[in-house]
């Protein structure tokens, strides 16, 4: 799966209605609510929407006949593997009708290019893990932490005898991860899930 990295916007002219589409990365449905509060242009014909987080999503067609903006432009998330995303596509009618076929591919088609314009970014699942270091050991388990792709230390806390490290840990190499850091401090370093 992937999200966006940033907002992007895209316009089209379809038989001379305006359709306007951004699109932004979200992290929850408070999030989604504000962007589409934001970018929703209130003297516009339509403002329809759709986002997806997860397997929680929402779409409207603000108007349009049903199933012609909303549900196109979810399938044009979901269609290029996206999540953690939110899309408005405005519409300013141009006195041409385009019937339910018509609608379905201008909102899809307009949510779809301004997707595939976006720079994304993968998502990928971590755990958040805690290790406990002494002073004796923590510039060698920095150094190796820092040689591990995806790994991240979070925080830092000092402590008498050394450091409570909080890491991201990509769930993919969680038990290497592991098994890196208790190999190279015979075994005084164990990674803790947190709770």
């Amino acid at each position: 799966m992937f999200s966006l990295t940033r907002i992007e916007t895209l316009e089209q002219i379809v038989k001379k209605s305006r359709f306007l589409a951004v699109a932004a990365p979200i992290g929850s449905e408070e999030d989604a609510r504000a962007f589409l509060a934001a970018h929703g242009d209130p003297a516009a014909n339509h403002n329809c929407w759709a986002w997806r987080i997860g397997q929680n999503y929402r779409f409207n067609d603000d108007g349009e006949p049903s199933g012609t903006a909303g549900k196109p432009i979810l399938q044009a998330i979901d269609g290029q593997s996206l999540d953690r995303v939110a899309v408005v596509v405005t519409r300013w009618f141009g006195g041409v009708l385009l019937g339910t076929g018509g609608l379905i591919r201008a909102y899809g088609g307009t949510a779809a290019a301004c997707l595939r314009a976006a720079a994304t970014v993968e998502l990928v699942a971590t755990i958040e893990a805690e290790i406990s270091v002494n002073f004796s050991d923590l510039a060698l388990v920095k150094a190796r932490l820092a040689g591990s792709a995806g790994v991240r230390v979070v925080a830092e806390v000092f402590v008498d005898a050394g450091a409570l490290l909080t890491l991201s840990v990509p769930e993919a190499v969680f038990s290497e991860t592991a098994r890196m850091l208790s190999d190279a401090t015979s075994g005084r370093v164990i990674l803790a899930v947190q709770q």
